[in-house]
């Protein structure tokens, strides 16, 4: 019988290497984008503002505390975007964190104490919204907006519509702040704490069954039941993995706003972190994140908020350039996803 003809082993090839340019592309186009909106700024001091420049310490480092607080709930959201959900409550949640953190230290407690309890308060958030979504059967968008608005007047309540100021210990209160002695480590332990977290969740997500599952769920959730996948449970530690990131980043802002909790704060904060996870690579639809993606668009979110108030960008016009990107990035998901189901 004759061999095979190479146009076969050519045919079946050629999937494969346009899948890999398509993945080489996805995981290059955050890094592209960052480098562009420095290049921005950058050149823009240069020809505007010879006399001053965009990447000073200062800038750098305000940039990167902001960069630390959106990639920790960034991490949490990538995990829920992958497994097909999304969570719009998360910047009420980090509010409500920070009140629990500030209130439980005030009570006379130590710092472990109070550390927990704003954990719990992050987890028990998101175990709340994972209950009314697996066990109800409600659609994860309308749960979480209606949260959004149930844990801001839970933290307001507990506040008393006031920040609340708190006598926090020192490891807690420089959380963002680098370090003054010179020493190597030149970015803040808030910093190498996202770091830390970031190969752990990475790991998670590549080596572990729980993993798959996260992974299996958001490409075709009927397809994973019949597999024999809980659902259920796989959702509920989801969401409850991404309240416990959202109560460190709700530490991180506490430390932020000088050892205060503010039921105020992060009052748009969930739009740069789906912003973040969907220029990372994230699709809405399910099945596909990437955890250094997540990092380096949260980074951008970041980099670009500053730029524009040192471009003296109005704060209107902050806004929609700001929403016009969310927009944008959310677009190139859908074309990317149409081109991907054309070409499967």
């Amino acid at each position: 019988m004759a061999e095979s003809p190479p146009l076969t082993k050519t045919g079946a090839g050629k999937p494969a290497r346009q899948s890999a340019l398509r993945w080489l592309i996805a995981s290059v186009a955050p890094f592209l984008g960052l480098f562009i909106v420095v290049a921005i700024f950058y050149i823009y001091g240069k020809i505007i503002k010879p006399d001053s420049t965009f990447l000073t310490a200062f800038r750098l480092a305000l940039i990167a505390k902001q960069t630390a607080i959106v990639g920790m709930g960034a991490l949490g959201m990538t995990i829920i975007i992958i497994a097909g959900g999304i969570d719009l409550s998360v910047g009420s949640m980090l509010a409500l964190t920070t009140v629990v953190l500030a209130k439980t230290l005030n009570s006379g407690n130590g710092a472990a104490i109070a550390l927990a309890a704003t954990l719990a308060a992050g987890v028990l958030a998101g175990l709340f919204n994972a209950i009314l979504i697996t066990i109800l059967r409600l659609v994860p968008f309308i749960v979480t907006l209606g949260t959004m608005l149930l844990f801001r007047g839970v933290a307001e309540q507990l506040s008393d519509q006031r920040k609340v100021s708190a006598d926090a210990p020192a490891w807690i209160a420089s959380l963002l702040d680098p370090p003054s002695d010179g020493s190597f480590q030149f970015f803040s332990s808030g910093v190498w704490l996202v770091i830390l977290f970031a190969f752990i969740v990475a790991g998670i997500l590549r080596y572990t069954t729980f993993g798959r599952h996260v992974v299996a769920i958001g490409s075709n959730e009927s397809a994973a039941r019949l597999c024999g996948i809980p659902i259920h449970r796989v959702k509920i530690a989801v969401y409850a993995i991404g309240g416990f990131f959202m109560a460190l980043a709700g530490m991180f802002e506490f430390a932020n706003l000088n050892k205060q909790g503010n039921p105020t704060s992060g009052i748009g904060l969930e739009l740069d972190i789906i912003a973040a996870v969907v220029i990372g690579g994230g699709s809405l639809n399910g099945g596909r994140g990437s955890v250094a993606g997540s990092l380096v668009g949260a980074l951008m979110m970041t980099t670009l908020r500053n730029g524009c108030v040192f471009a003296e960008v109005p704060d209107p016009i902050q806004k929609i350039v700001i929403g016009a990107i969310i927009v944008g990035a959310v677009a190139i998901d859908q074309l990317r996803e149409r081109s991907s189901g054309a070409k499967s």
